[in-house]
C-alpha cells in the first residue's frame, strides 16, 4: 500500500505539481500510502476539466448515467474486501465498520442514484388561474429540475467512502460534474472510487480528484470560475470561510457541518435501549462523526441509573487494533486530534465535571487511542457542553422537567440531530416537534435513508440523502407559454 498515488484530471492520471505526502494508519502509526499534493493551478485545470464535460455529461440521457452509477456501484461491490481494509488502514475504523458503514454504504448509494424515479425529478407547476390578466392570461407552465453545474465536493475524513458517494452519486445522476477534494487524512479511499467510476464509464473530466495536505487545493477548488456550486462535510468554522467565498462568487452551496446532539431520557424511558443508543457515541468511528449525541440531558429521576450503566457500558467496550474482529473503539483519526479530545478531558475535569469512567489514554503500543470517556454533574454553560469534541467523550446534564429538558437541549449553537427516549410515544413526539434540529431520533439513533438530512443553525445549509439530493444538486426551471 505504499505506492505513489497520481491525481485523476480530466481523465488521466496525472503527477502532482507539489509531490507527495504520507497517509498513515492511526492504529499502527504505519504509512499506508503516498498521496498527491495538487498545486493551485492542477485543481484550476481539474475545475476547467469539469467544466467541458458538463455541456455533453448533462445532455445525456438520465438511464445513460444511471448505467454509469449502477456499473460503479457493482465495480465497488465486487472490490468490497480491498476497498474495505485501505479504508480501514487509513481512518483506523473497525473491519466490520468499513466493510458495512463505509464501502457497503458507498455501493448502495451509487446503487440508490441508479434507479432515480421519473417523480422525483418532476415539480408540480402552481397556476394562477385568475392571474393579473384574468382567466384570458391564464398561461401553461412546466416546473423541471435542470443540473447546477460543475459541483465541488468536499469529503470529511470519518468516511471517505460513504460521504464521498453521498455527494459523487446524486451529482452525477442529475447531470452535473464533479470536482473531489478529499479530506487529507485519507485520500486514497476517494481515489478508489475514482478508478471505479472510470471503469463503469464516466466520461473523461466528469469526475476529477484532487488532493493536497495543505489548504491551497481546497481553496483553489471553491473559488475557481468554474465551479457553480460547492459540497461541503466539515467543521462549521471551514463552512463558514467556504461560505463567504462562495457567497462573493454566488455559489450555490450544501453544507453539512458540526453536531452536538442532545439525547433527552425522560424517567419512563427503556434505559437499556437508551444505553445501546447512546452508546454509540463511544464506537461509531471513536466519535468521530457529527451525528452522535453527545450531551446526555437525563430527568433527574433516571439520571443516577443512567449514569452508572452508561459508565459501566463504556467500560465493557474493547478499545485496541481495528482488524481484530473482538475490537470495537479503534483510533482517532491522528496525533494532534487525540491530543485535541485528551484536552477537552482535562478541561471538563478543571470545569468541575466528574470523570467516571475513562479519562487516561490507553495502555497500547502504537496509535491514536482515546479511551471512551463519560463525565457526568455537567452544566450547559461547560465547553465541553458546548463545544464540539468528535472523540468518544459525552457529557451528561441532569433535568427536571419536559420544559427544561427542550431548553438544554436548544441551548447550543448546533442543530442537526437530537434523540429522545420515553416510554411516552406521544409525549416524545411532542418533545421532536419542538426541538430545533435538523432531525430527531425517537427511541432510536438509527437513520432511514431517504429521509432529509442536515442541520438547523451552525449545523449547516441544505438538505441531502434520498430525493432531498436530487434537489440540493439541481435548479429549478419554469417554462411558460401562452394557454
Amino acid at each position: 500500500m505504499t505506492a505513489r498515488q497520481p491525481l485523476f484530471v480530466g481523465g488521466s492520471w496525472v503527477e502532482p505539481d507539489g509531490g507527495h505526502y504520507e497517509v498513515i494508519d492511526p492504529a499502527d502509526e504505519q504509512t499506508v500510502g503516498w498521496a498527491p499534493e495538487a498545486s493551485r493551478d492542477q485543481v484550476h485545470a481539474a475545475c476547467a476539466a469539469a467544466r467541458e464535460a458538463f455541456g455533453p455529461w448533462s445532455r445525456t440521457s438520465p438511464e445513460e448515467r444511471a448505467a454509469v452509477l449502477g456499473r460503479a456501484a457493482g465495480i465497488i461491490a465486487a472490490r468490497l474486501t480491498e476497498y474495505a481494509e485501505l479504508a480501514r488502514a487509513e481512518t483506523g475504523a473497525t473491519l466490520g465498520t468499513a466493510r458495512g458503514m463505509q464501502v457497503g454504504v458507498a455501493a448502495a448509494r451509487f446503487r440508490r442514484y441508479a434507479r432515480v424515479e421519473p417523480a422525483e425529478w418532476a415539480i408540480p407547476p402552481q397556476i394562477n388561474e385568475a392571474g393579473p390578466m384574468g382567466k384570458a392570461g391564464v398561461m401553461g407552465a412546466l416546473a423541471a429540475r435542470r443540473p447546477v453545474g460543475v459541483v465541488t465536493c468536499i469529503t470529511s475524513y470519518n468516511n471517505p467512502w460513504a460521504n464521498p458517494a453521498g455527494k459523487i452519486a446524486p451529482a452525477l445522476a442529475m447531470g452535473n460534474t464533479v470536482v473531489v477534494k478529499p479530506a487529507p487524512q485519507d485520500p486514497l479511499s476517494v481515489y478508489r472510487m475514482a478508478e471505479a467510476l472510470e471503469a463503469a464509464g464516466v466520461p473523461p473530466g466528469v469526475v476529477n480528484v484532487v488532493s493536497g495536505s495543505r489548504t491551497e487545493a481546497g481553496e483553489a477548488a471553491v473559488a475557481s470560475p468554474d465551479v457553480d456550486m460547492v459540497s461541503f462535510t466539515g467543521s462549521t468554522a471551514v463552512g463558514q470561510r467556504i461560505a463567504e467565498v462562495c457567497g462573493r462568487g454566488m455559489k450555490r452551496q450544501l453544507m453539512e457541518l458540526g453536531g452536538k446532539g442532545a439525547a433527552i431520557v425522560f424517567d419512563d424511558a427503556d434505559l437499556r435501549s437508551a444505553v445501546a443508543g447512546i452508546g454509540t457515541t463511544f464506537s461509531f468511528y471513536s466519535g468521530q462523526i457529527c451525528t452522535a449525541p453527545t450531551r446526555v440531558l437525563a430527568q433527574r429521576g433516571v439520571y443516577d441509573r443512567l449514569v452508572e450503566q452508561l459508565a459501566a457500558y463504556a467500560t465493557r467496550l474493547k478499545v485496541g487494533d481495528p482488524r481484530e474482529p473482538d475490537t470495537v473503539v479503534g483510533p482517532v483519526i491522528s496525533a494532534a486530534h487525540r491530543d485535541r479530545v485528551e484536552s477537552y478531558v482535562e478541561l471538563g475535569r478543571k470545569e468541575g465535571a466528574v470523570v467516571v469512567a475513562g479519562g487516561e489514554r490507553p495502555d497500547l503500543p502504537s496509535g491514536f487511542y482515546v479511551a471512551p470517556t463519560l463525565l457526568a454533574d455537567c452544566t450547559s454553560d461547560m465547553r465541553v457542553v458546548r463545544e464540539e469534541i468528535f472523540g468518544p467523550v459525552m457529557a451528561v446534564i441532569p433535568f427536571d422537567d419536559e420544559e427544561e429538558g427542550i431548553a438544554l437541549a436548544d441551548d447550543t449553537d448546533y442543530g442537526l440531530i437530537d434523540y429522545v427516549w420515553s416510554g411516552d410515544v406521544a409525549r416524545a413526539f411532542r418533545v421532536a416537534r419542538r426541538l430545533r434540529a435538523g432531525g430527531v431520533g425517537v427511541n432510536t439513533v438509527g437513520r432511514n435513508m431517504e429521509a432529509p438530512f442536515g442541520g438547523f443553525k451552525r449545523s449547516g445549509v441544505g438538505r441531502d440523502v434520498g430525493s432531498y439530493a436530487l434537489h440540493a444538486y439541481s435548479e429549478v426551471q419554469a417554462i411558460v407559454w401562452p394557454g
